[in-house]
């Protein structure tokens, strides 16, 4: 079954992602574009580095000229923040990555882009289903389609570098004498980051930047678990930062100058405090509803809006599009800033925290103990349980319906509901409870004033999620 996700549709290869398959999503985009009024006929397609990317995006530019459209195709594998940049700024119809993001190795995925310049909206995804199996798919010989013009070949954009440009001090980064580890995770982020910051003083090491199928045995997802490599990498160098992308390089990790991990929240907030105190910019603060209370407590301090979504970045996208947006950010490393695409970018986004650091003067653990003095100290996990999706959502429910005054023993001072059930506790603190609605995954997000307070919330909520009802 072909199904279009938050971010377009993935599936594993050779079991449902096919070139079959691949052919039918691609006449369905293509007979969604029939049906609009189109002053450009022109789409871009662009891959990342996994298994057999290359050869989908050829089958897809082919199907494309196939039906008449003209065809800017990648000429190698570039981040997915790059086609969007395409999309928007040449006003293109459309655009496509073949990419599977931060999913296993075995994963692969077909991304729409929206002539905005970010990822096709539920309403635009929902209109490309309905297409499916509609028509026959129709395509050509990808050499002829070449041969007469209508694929070209894209060389990976100097103007999307030149714009980052405009949005980060590169120069400032570059005129420091700062060393920074680049984790690329064998995905599409490659060297950009070091050859944006070539030709100054900033030493740039980057490591597993080869392209790499199998991702090195690891998901190429930016958390803890994954990022051991730039760790052991940062402490050796005697780094100042880590920067991690992951697989399509729209999303952002991060590793301090001890070689700890550095969360999304934690980023954000570093970011969103850079912006407003340092640059002056203003706009909105659009978080998800698992993003931290330090986001908002500093959106507060300098009188920036707020606006809290579901999860899913293509609501944060949304308000991007229609708000004053300063900055966007989610809980899994996806974040958007103003004067760029309506889409998340690792790179940007890598680049803008080292800036953020390097201007503070500080290191990245100096930097966070600052902000947890002036605004609160609290540690963010995250528990993932694989239970019965039934049963998981019958415990949130109930969490919503009937929630205890207290939670071990922490006093519950209010409950939100936005997306699923959040308790929310005296001192700030909150505890999220989220069951998926397609995998037996029941999600429990945590940030606490403490790490023991953090510990205890998630263990005992995990134990009530889990016990077996009698009868």
């Amino acid at each position: 079954m072909i199904k279009f996700g938050t971010d377009g549709w993935r599936a594993v290869i050779a079991k449902d992602f096919t070139f079959q398959n691949v052919a039918i999503v691609t006449q369905a985009l293509v007979d969604y574009l029939n049906s609009q009024v189109l002053t450009n006929r022109t789409l871009v397609v662009g891959y990342d580095c996994r298994f057999l990317s290359e050869q989908f995006a050829r089958e897809v530019a082919a199907q494309l000229a196939a039906n008449n459209f003209q065809v800017l195709l990648f000429d190698e594998a570039v981040p997915t923040p790059m086609v969007s940049f395409e999309v928007k700024t040449k006003n293109l119809a459309s655009g496509v990555v073949i990419t599977a993001s931060h999913n296993p190795p075995k994963f692969n995925g077909f991304k729409v882009k929206a002539p905005f310049g970010g990822s096709a909206p539920p309403e635009m995804t929902e209109q490309i289903e309905a297409q499916l199996n509609k028509s026959t798919p129709i395509t050509t010989s990808f050499n002829d389609a070449v041969r007469k013009g209508q694929i070209k070949a894209l060389q990976p954009s100097i103007n999307y570098g030149r714009h980052i440009a405009k949005i980060v001090d590169l120069e400032r980064i570059k005129a420091s004498k700062s060393h920074l580890v680049v984790d690329s995770m064998h995905g599409s982020g490659a060297r950009w980051v070091e050859h944006l910051l070539s030709g100054g003083k900033c030493k740039v090491t980057t490591i597993r930047a080869n392209p790499d199928p199998y991702f090195g045995g690891v998901n190429p997802e930016p958390i803890r678990t994954n990022l051991s490599a730039l760790f052991e990498t940062v402490k050796q160098n005697s780094a100042l930062l880590g920067l991690a992308t992951d697989g399509d390089a729209d999303r952002v990790g991060a590793a301090d100058e001890l070689g700890n991990f550095i969360n999304s929240h934690q980023i954000v907030a570093m970011l969103l405090l850079h912006l407003a105190k340092n640059r002056a910019w203003h706009g909105g603060v659009a978080i998800t509803f698992s993003q931290s209370v330090l986001v908002k407590r500093i959106a507060e301090h300098y009188g920036l809006p707020i606006y809290e979504t579901p999860i899913g970045f293509k609501y944060l996208a949304e308000l991007m599009l229609s708000q004053d947006i300063l900055i966007s950010g989610e809980e899994s490393g996806g974040i958007g800033i103003k004067g760029h695409i309506p889409e998340r970018d690792g790179i940007l986004n890598s680049l803008l925290l080292a800036e953020a650091i390097i201007t503070s003067e500080k290191t990245p653990t100096a930097l966070l103990e600052s902000i947890w003095r002036e605004f609160g100290r609290f540690y963010y996990d995250r528990l993932d349980l694989h239970i019965d999706i039934n049963k998981g959502k019958a415990f949130v429910e109930n969490m919503k319906l009937s929630p205890p005054s207290n939670l071990a023993g922490e006093k519950i001072a209010d409950v939100a509901t936005l997306d699923g059930t959040k308790l929310i506790f005296t001192d700030g603190s909150w505890l999220l409870l989220r069951q998926s609605g397609t995998e037996p995954v029941l999600r429990l997000y945590c940030e606490a004033s403490s790490q023991a307070k953090l510990e205890k919330l998630l263990t005992t909520a995990s134990q009530l999620a889990n016990e077996k009802k009698p009868g």
